[in-house]
């Protein structure tokens, strides 16, 4: 029987995010190979007898470059295998799913893609933040937290963002965050524009932070945020003590001003 590899998106940690197909393919697999964040409750959804391979990368250490699992992936699919590559929040948000998909067209291997819920969405919601809203909020954009500070072309893309979007939504800045604030005050954001931070969204021990681009590195340091979390930049953020229905809420108050 042919192989194929299935790119499905695992969501952003609670289990019952994963879609319905992705839990299919999920059942059917006969090799996971699997990321750091994927919840480890959704592996034992794995059929008996699966072969489970950790992908995991870590800031500044990688389990297994990602040339290491395209081979995999191709591999696996070339000996009949059904193979599943299990991708916190969405194969194509970050993920690199965009890479792993050539890799499979390279070497003639069909694909399926199962989009996933992307934390940039999930973790704010469920921190009671919802990236659009009449009022607040026509626009929104997904940022890597990785830019560079003094790289023109950076600095041009943060005036835009600053300027032209209403809610940021940023992965993998916590480590960047002074120089996240930096830029966009530089491109023209108010040091009074709402900031939160979303640490393990969606999971039980999720927590949030939110502040202003002025206030929020002392209340990040002083609640020792660290990663996985969710950056979300705007009015929107002020909605959060209203409509936090998830966690108790540990930050003062922002008032509404809707306009």
């Amino acid at each position: 029987m042919a192989g194929k590899v299935y790119l499905v998106g695992a969501g952003p940690g609670d289990p019952d995010l994963l879609t319905v197909k992705g839990l299919r393919y999920l059942q059917e697999a006969d090799v996971i190979l699997y990321d750091r964040l994927v919840n480890p409750e959704l592996l034992k959804l794995a059929k008996e007898g699966a072969q489970l391979v950790y992908c995991g990368k870590l800031p500044n250490y990688h389990t297994m470059k990602q040339e290491t699992i395209n081979h995999f992936l191709v591999k696996y699919a070339k000996k009949g295998y059904q193979v599943v590559r299990l991708k916190g929040g969405d194969p194509f948000v970050f993920g690199r799913g965009g890479e792993e998909a050539e890799e499979c067209v390279k070497h003639d291997v069909p694909f399926e893609v199962v989009p996933g819920i992307t934390s940039g969405i999930a973790a704010a919601a469920y921190a009671g933040i919802p990236v659009t809203h009449r009022s607040l909020s026509k626009s929104f954009a997904f940022i890597t937290g990785h830019q560079a500070a003094g790289n023109v072309a950076a600095e041009h893309q943060w005036y835009h963002l600053a300027n032209g979007v209403d809610t940021l939504c940023i992965y993998m800045g916590v480590s960047h965050l002074p120089n996240i604030v930096e830029q966009l005050i530089e491109a023209g954001k108010s040091p009074e524009t709402p900031i939160a931070l979303v640490h393990w969204g969606t999971l039980a021990d999720q927590q949030t932070v939110a502040g202003t681009l002025e206030t929020i590195e002392e209340l990040v340091k002083k609640a020792a945020i660290s990663n996985p979390s969710m950056i979300v930049i705007g009015e929107v953020v002020k909605l959060h003590h209203r409509l936090n229905w998830y966690q108790e809420e540990i930050v003062p108050n922002l008032p509404l001003v809707q306009g």
